[in-house]
């Protein structure tokens, strides 16, 4: 049995995690952390402080946003614990507190848990082998209204992807446009963001050729989607070694780990 103390339990991908992990025989949900005013009067061992709840054996799955990671990623290195981490939004500070982490224990990390999502990042790669590279490169996606960060972190993954691709760095992003801005260049992609009602996740990837054009989506329509990959990762991490650790990993199995 792999028990699991949730960080981020009371939230929306905390509470699709929750149900996911009881629809599973092998994963338990034992202990819950989130901020006082937030935790439910029902529900196993539940606790404002990670440090009180953890025990060896134990695999910590947060998604608690930037200051949930860090912290997450301190408690697990100093109690030996490995971690699924799938908060978005995060500074330089925070990834290389997550990495620091993985020197000790093993962390997965991951901005999207969907394995739609980890085979649209597989797909975008080899179409863009295969396209010439003048051809422009614009991401959009689309998040519920009560989402916090933006960019999401999806698109900004995907964009890494496209970036990798092209040899440029995160400068020649475009988020947005306004204005005489002249002319789109070869070097820049563009990324937009929009924000309403209650959508889940809408991730568009559109390369725009000479007289063509080539689009690829995904959309997700319920956060079990992401929920059942997190369980999942957290299956993976209970037994992998120290390191970091992502969905290619996960989907690949057993075998040479990312960087």
């Amino acid at each position: 049995m792999i028990r699991v103390a949730l960080v981020g339990a009371a939230g929306r991908m905390g509470r699709a995690i929750a149900e996911a992990a009881a629809a599973t025989t092998d994963v338990r949900i034992v202990a819950c952390v989130d901020v006082p005013q937030n935790l439910p009067a029902v529900g196993g061992v539940w606790s404002d402080d990670l440090a009180k709840v953890v025990e060896p054996g134990m695999v910590v799955v947060e998604f608690a946003g930037p200051e949930g990671a860090v912290q997450a990623a301190a408690v697990c290195a100093a109690h030996g614990l490995p971690l699924v981490s799938g908060s978005t939004g995060l500074p330089a500070e925070g990834e290389a507190a997550l990495r620091a982490a993985a020197a000790r224990v093993a962390v997965f990390r991951a901005s999207n848990f969907s394995v739609g999502v980890a085979a649209l990042r597989l797909a975008l790669r080899a179409t863009l082998a295969a396209v010439p590279g003048e051809w422009d490169i614009e991401i959009i996606e689309r998040h519920h209204r009560l989402k916090k960060d933006s960019p999401s972190g999806t698109a900004l993954t995907l964009a890494d992807d496209a970036l990798a691709a092209r040899g440029l760095g995160r400068d020649a992003l475009r988020h947005g446009r306004e204005g005489v801005v002249g002319a789109r260049t070869n070097t820049e992609i563009g990324v937009h963001a929009m924000r309403g009602g209650t959508w889940v996740g809408d991730h568009t990837v559109l390369l725009a050729g000479p007289g063509e054009t080539l689009e690829l989506r995904h959309v997700a329509q319920d956060r079990a989607a992401f929920a059942h990959g997190a369980v999942a990762a957290a299956r993976y991490v209970a037994s992998a070694p120290s390191g970091y650790h992502g969905m290619e990993d996960l989907l690949r199995g057993p075998g040479p780990l990312t960087s």
